[in-house]
């Protein structure tokens, strides 16, 4: 929905509004909102609305604390699961200092800055996201257990698939929001499920794959179960994994699909402590297809970046090593920028891994580099990457490593 400032506030009157969440998310991700009365929207958008940095990670201490939120009007979105009378609206926000300078720190600014550099260069990017949940029971204080809410397997159906019409709330849920689900079906886990998105710009991918989560997060304790979307709920159990598609369409009709999968090949490991930020992470891979060697392939499952089967428009490579505890702001940020840096230095594509790697035998194996195996590897790899340095700050990279 595309409003202007005056409009939004006009919709608020006639649609019965009465309070306006203002979003942003932390360097980790996770979504923040702090809610105004519809009398505080004119403030909002002509001066911002104070928050306190000094309580939230990544954002400064007491020293300077004040930063503002600024609204932004295009990404407005009716909550739907809250009460019809008194309705609640979200819109995302722009962080400023008080004199008006953009934050830093704020990383959906940070994938502003991307797309801009990209578009500089002639450059389109694309991302469609498929982001995996389990759905857990809760026990009688409404807490999570670890008990799923079902044993059925991939792309089962009702009745062994119980999560079927969560999902189907959640779809429609999304779509009354202006959100478009592309697909949706349970994943391999006991009370796993997976939801698809259709490509969009950047930044609309990324509000809409934090949106999602929230979404689901709601929708499943409104039928009394948990989602989780950590790395690896169960330790017998497939791992949840935040899939990337990515796409690149280039002002002067250049063909970029080799340059794409040759950088992000080059700077995965450099870029994967940001893709997999938990110690969890790292126990999902090189099992049930999450991918631990780097290599690419068309079709193949088995490889960190295949290019899947499709024709004109939908032509895309698929990057399978994150998980949705990243910040999705971040992970495009440096997708776009490995992506460039393969571009303006035409790193060289290997040869594709056209074979099993799950069945490899080890002296196969031996040709292939892997993944950072652990947590304190993949800090390492980024604290010594002048890529990383290059584009994601100081402070965030030392919080990320929890220095």
């Amino acid at each position: 929905m595309k409003y202007s400032q005056q409009e939004i506030i006009q919709y608020v009157q006639e649609e019965d509004v009465k309070f306006i969440r203002l979003a942003f998310c932390d360097v980790f991700g996770k979504q923040k909102n702090i809610s105004i009365m519809p009398g505080e929207l004119p403030r909002a958008f002509a001066y911002g609305i104070a928050i306190d940095a000094s309580a939230i990670d990544g954002f400064g201490d007491e020293t300077r604390s004040d930063l503002f939120l600024h609204p932004e009007p295009d990404t407005l979105m009716p909550l739907p699961w809250r009460p019809e009378e008194g309705s609640v609206v979200r819109m995302f926000c722009h962080i400023t200092y008080p004199d008006g300078t953009p934050f830093e720190y704020d990383s959906r600014m940070i994938l502003k800055k991307a797309v801009k550099a990209a578009s500089e260069e002639g450059l389109q990017f694309f991302f469609g996201t498929e982001q995996e949940f389990y759905l857990f029971r809760l026990d009688d204080l409404g807490e999570p257990t670890r008990i799923p809410y079902d044993h059925a397997g991939y792309m089962d159906i009702a009745p062994e698939d119980k999560g079927e019409n969560i999902r189907r709330e959640i779809c429609l849920t999304l779509e009354q929001m202006g959100i478009r689900p592309e697909s949706s079906h349970h994943e391999q886990g006991p009370g796993q499920n997976e939801i698809d998105f259709r490509y969009s710009d950047p930044l609309t991918a990324a509000d809409n794959a934090l949106t999602f989560q929230t979404v689901v997060k709601a929708i499943a304790l409104r039928n009394g179960l948990y989602a989780d979307f950590s790395p690896k709920p169960l330790h017998d159990q497939p791992g949840n994994g935040f899939h990337i598609n990515i796409s690149v369409k280039s002002a002067y009709e250049v063909n970029h699909m080799d340059a794409m999968i040759a950088g992000l090949l080059d700077k995965i490991s450099e870029m994967t402590l940001f893709l997999n930020p938990l110690e969890n992470s790292y126990k999902r891979f090189g099992q049930n297809k999450a991918p631990l060697y780097i290599s690419w392939s068309k079709e193949n499952r088995s490889q960190l970046v295949r290019v899947p089967a499709a024709l004109g428009e939908y032509q895309r490579v698929e990057l399978r090593s994150p998980d949705p505890s990243t910040n999705t702001y971040l992970a495009f940020s440096l997708i776009i920028y490995a992506v460039l840096d393969g571009i303006h230095n035409k790193t060289e594509l290997p040869a594709p891994a056209d074979i099993n790697l799950y069945r490899a035998d080890k002296n196969t194996l031996a040709n292939f580099k892997q993944l950072p195996g652990d947590f304190k590897a993949a800090c390492l790899a980024a604290s010594s990457s002048s890529f990383i340095k290059k584009h994601i700050p100081e402070s965030i990279l030392s919080i990320y490593c929890r220095q």
